[in-house]
């Protein structure tokens, strides 16, 4: 009863939060914060792009909306056996439907807690994202969450070379907790890099100043994943090593860097670090927040950030977590690149 009590109050104070945040939306819009257009052409970071025009910041918040689809499904599923309601999928482009989602069989509270406290959050940022862009959001694309032998997931482990043996091949991120926590960690990260690949992209100041507190709120949510996993690990240290291959498969994936060679991308520069302890000045330190040599983290741009829930190193258009790709006017939006 008391947990119920407690869901209860923290979903009351995200509704709170969400509709301080739509009303802000709402400001925002009235002195045409979404205006279509943009400046003139612009490139991504470290990437050109092949298009006549900018992205407008509609455009890079339904590039966000798709991450936060999700994102928001699979907590929302892992912690209450359903998804996000009708009303907060429709709009345009192709919609579609979540297979292969369910409630997640979690026995360790603190794992129950952080769950329901990340889902309710997601949830907020569909709202919130939704309200910003009015009309003009897209639906929700189809979204594969499976953890059956063909499901994305086991192909993410897969890709990562984690060992299945003992669960005949499948990774399941419903199974249990330490699971969760890995197929929670596919995400996290992802959506903490987009969202600094993408800032820099918006143009008018108040739509950054918002996007920047989902950003943040997306770092607090992988540092929780990450400490879990890090913790975890102290009994379990294959959870810290699977957590450190899902970081250079990322790493792979979306082609940080490309090898002298010109072959297939190798892991010349390790931008996605994993969780493992790190030394620090001849002492073990712990290694939540991935960082380069002057404390700060990376960004990806969208094609990387496709690259990864595509699950390909190549140009595409959908795979992987989207099977039918994702939802967005401007098409270079929805590819991965050729890595």
């Amino acid at each position: 009863m008391a947990d119920t009590v407690e869901l209860i109050e923290a979903l009351d104070r995200r509704v709170k939060r969400r509709e301080e945040r739509r009303e802000f939306f709402r400001h925002a819009l009235s002195v045409g914060a979404l205006a279509a257009g943009g400046a003139a052409a612009l490139s991504f970071p470290g990437q050109a792009m092949a298009q006549t025009a900018a992205p407008s910041d509609s455009d890079i918040l339904n590039f966000a909306l798709n991450l936060e689809y999700l994102e928001a499904q699979f907590y929302t599923y892992a912690v209450t056996g359903a998804g996000l309601p009708a009303a907060q999928l429709s709009g345009t482009g192709t919609a579609g439907a979540v297979t292969g989602a369910r409630q997640a069989n979690l026995t360790d509270r603190s794992v129950i807690q952080y769950a329901r406290e990340i889902a309710a959050d997601e949830a907020a940022h569909v709202a919130s994202l939704r309200t910003a862009l009015g009309s003009a959001a897209v639906a929700q694309p189809a979204i594969n969450l499976s953890g059956a032998a063909g499901g994305p997931f086991t192909a993410a482990a897969v890709a990562a070379g984690i060992d299945l043996s003992a669960s005949g091949g499948v990774f399941d991120p419903y199974a249990n907790d330490d699971n969760f926590l890995l197929g929670a960690y596919i995400f996290e990260d992802v959506g903490v890099t987009a969202y600094q690949g993408a800032s820099p992209l918006i143009s008018n100041v108040d739509i950054l100043d918002s996007a920047a507190g989902i950003l943040a709120a997306e770092a607090f949510h992988a540092g929780i994943i990450r400490g879990a996993l890090y913790a975890r690990g102290v009994a379990t240290p294959a959870l810290r090593t699977n957590a450190d291959k899902i970081s250079d498969a990322r790493d792979t994936l979306d082609g940080v860097r490309n090898s002298a060679s010109g072959a297939l991308p190798t892991i010349v520069a390790d931008d996605d670090q994993g969780i493992s302890p790190v030394t620090i000045n001849g002492q073990t330190a712990s290694n939540f927040v991935p960082t380069d040599t002057n404390g700060r983290t990376f960004s990806r741009t969208p094609e990387q950030v496709h690259n990864i829930v595509y699950l390909t190193r190549n140009q595409v258009t959908a795979g992987g977590f989207f099977p039918n790709g994702t939802n967005n006017p401007n098409p270079a939006l929805t590819r991965s690149g050729a890595n």
